[in-house]
C-alpha cells in the first residue's frame, strides 16, 4: 500500500487527493490515492454511459481481464489470476469467497489487450453499450457486451494485425489503430457500416 504499481488511483485535476478515497490516511499521500488495487498491468480505462468506470489488463501468461472498477476492491494479482507466470509458476485462479473481485471477462488464450473504449454511437445501434479492445497477439478487434455491471464476450473479428487502439468518432463510426511493428505499416481504419 505504500507504491503505485497494480493500482488504479484516484486524485483531482489539481493533484490534490480526495478525502473519500478509501484508503485516505493524511499521514500516506501514496495510499490515499488508491481507488482499487490487486491489477497486473492496466493498459485502458472507460466510463460506460452509467459514469462505471471499466479496465482491461494484460494477464501474466494467460488471463487478460475487463473489469468493473469499484471502490477499494482488491483484483488479487499476484495472489490470483486466470492466467500463470511467464515461467510456468502456476497462479490460482479467482474462486467465489476468496476476498478478490474476479473479473467480469477474462481471456484464455489470451488477446493482448490495447485500447478500451466504450460505444454509445448511433451508426452501429447493435453495438450500442458495449466495450470495444484491440487485441496485439490475437490481432483481434474484441467486443464485449455490457448489461449494468456485467459483461459477457460478444465477438471478436479476426483484423490480419495487432490492434493498438479503438476510438469513436463524433459521427459514431469506430476508428482502428494498427500496431505497426517489425517493418510493417501500421493502418488507420474507419469502420462504417456496410452501404
Amino acid at each position: 500500500m505504500n507504491g503505485n504499481l497494480g493500482k488504479v488511483l484516484r486524485l483531482y485535476p489539481d493533484g490534490s487527493v480526495p478525502k473519500d478515497n478509501p484508503f485516505y490516511d493524511a499521514a500516506n499521500p501514496v495510499k490515499s490515492e488508491i481507488w482499487s488495487l490487486g491489477h497486473r498491468n492496466p493498459l485502458g480505462l472507460a466510463f460506460d454511459s452509467k459514469g462505471q468506470l471499466w479496465n482491461q489488463e494484460m494477464g501474466p501468461a494467460h488471463g487478460d481481464e475487463l473489469n468493473l472498477v469499484k471502490k477499494g476492491a482488491n483484483y488479487g494479482y499476484p495472489k490470483v489470476s486466470n492466467g500463470d507466470h511467464y515461467d510456468g509458476k502456476i497462479i490460482p485462479d479467482h474462486a467465489p469467497g476468496d476476498g478478490f473481485e474476479a473479473p467480469a471477462v477474462y481471456w484464455n488464450p489470451a488477446i493482448s489487450p490495447a485500447g478500451l473504449m466504450f460505444y454509445d454511437g448511433k451508426l452501429f445501434p447493435a453495438w450500442k453499450n458495449s466495450m470495444f479492445i484491440g487485441g496485439l497477439s490475437a490481432k483481434s478487434l474484441v467486443r464485449v457486451q455490457l448489461k449494468g455491471s456485467k459483461a459477457e464476450k460478444a465477438d471478436e473479428w479476426d483484423m490480419g494485425a495487432r490492434i493498438r487502439e479503438i476510438e469513436q468518432g463524433p459521427d459514431g463510426a469506430v476508428w482502428i489503430l494498427e500496431d505497426g511493428i517489425r517493418g510493417s505499416q501500421g493502418r488507420l481504419l474507419k469502420l462504417t457500416p456496410k452501404k
